[in-house]
């Protein structure tokens, strides 16, 4: 079997979703680099010692394993990958926050460092409710944003991933990243 190509990653998706559980550990096992590079990106310089890459990567595949979509192809079980993960940090970033507000316990003061990481989750926050806003305007432009701040994928990677090209994935960028900013920008403003 070992010279034997391995199949397609739809393939593998595909097997995975009907209950084969090989086929699960052969898509993980070809994917674990880019799966291990998209948590790294995401939590680059805002990793806590409560969340790690390791962390961050094994928390999405429990919530996908817990319900597979359909795999279609490639393209969605990125897609679905970015999804867990944002969900996962903002899980997180609830978590957290809600323990900073009271928890079981009285917290005397703040310190720099507690200071700065409420503010990193406060903007997690802030910028999933704005995707979730972005996705109801322009859902594959709110797809872009998330596959490039969650998912950590570069332009081209999302190119490759959505069928797209590259100059599409640009203006689909700069389109969401203005509304982003005029969003923060009428907030600050109210």
């Amino acid at each position: 079997m070992s010279g034997n190509p391995s199949p397609p990653l739809t393939v593998l998706l595909q097997a995975w979703r009907r209950g084969d559980s090989d086929a699960f550990g052969q898509l993980i096992q070809r994917v674990q680099g880019e799966l291990l590079r998209m948590a790294a990106s995401r939590l680059r310089g805002v990793e806590t010692p409560s969340l790690a890459v390791g962390d961050l990567l094994q928390e999405t595949l429990v919530k996908l394993m817990q319900s597979p979509p359909a795999w279609q192809d490639r393209a969605h079980f990125f897609g679905a990958v970015s999804m867990a993960m944002r969900s996962v940090l903002v899980d997180h970033a609830r978590a957290r926050h809600t323990d900073k507000r009271g928890g079981d316990w009285q917290r005397v003061g703040y310190t720099v460092s507690e200071v700065g990481e409420e503010s990193n989750i406060a903007d997690l926050l802030t910028l999933d409710a704005l995707l979730r806003q972005l996705a109801q305007v322009d859902p594959r432009a709110a797809e872009i944003l998330q596959l490039t701040y969650f998912g950590g994928l570069g332009r081209e990677d999302i190119a490759a991933v959505l069928s797209l090209s590259i100059a599409t994935v640009d203006r689909e960028l700069r389109f969401a990243r203005a509304w982003l900013t005029a969003q923060l920008q009428r907030d600050l403003q109210a």
